[in-house]
């Protein structure tokens, strides 16, 4: 009994820590590229418009949607490494 509650403590701190490095990313990419960093990146372009400009109203969106495809990518190896998977 107390192995398999280890086993899900540590299951949930590898969720955490992936849960909070994809925020962190997406945190990155849309309030810094987007907004801290918008004039620096404005100098660059991409598909004929500033890249700044870009990742406030594009990038962050794109980069959102990506992020979820690998948290479920992520999620399913854990879930078979823990044999928490469904069936």
């Amino acid at each position: 009994m107390e192995d398999k509650k280890q086993r899900m403590k540590a299951y949930w701190r590898r969720n955490i820590k992936i849960v909070l490095t994809l925020v962190a990313i997406w945190f990155i990419v849309s309030f810094g590229f987007g907004i801290l960093l918008v004039e620096p990146l404005n100098a660059f372009r991409l598909g004929g418009f500033k890249l700044g400009f870009w990742f406030a109203q594009q990038g962050s969106i794109f980069s959102f949607v990506i992020l979820i495809f690998i948290y479920v990518y992520k999620m399913n190896r854990l879930d078979e490494e823990f044999d928490v998977n469904e069936k």
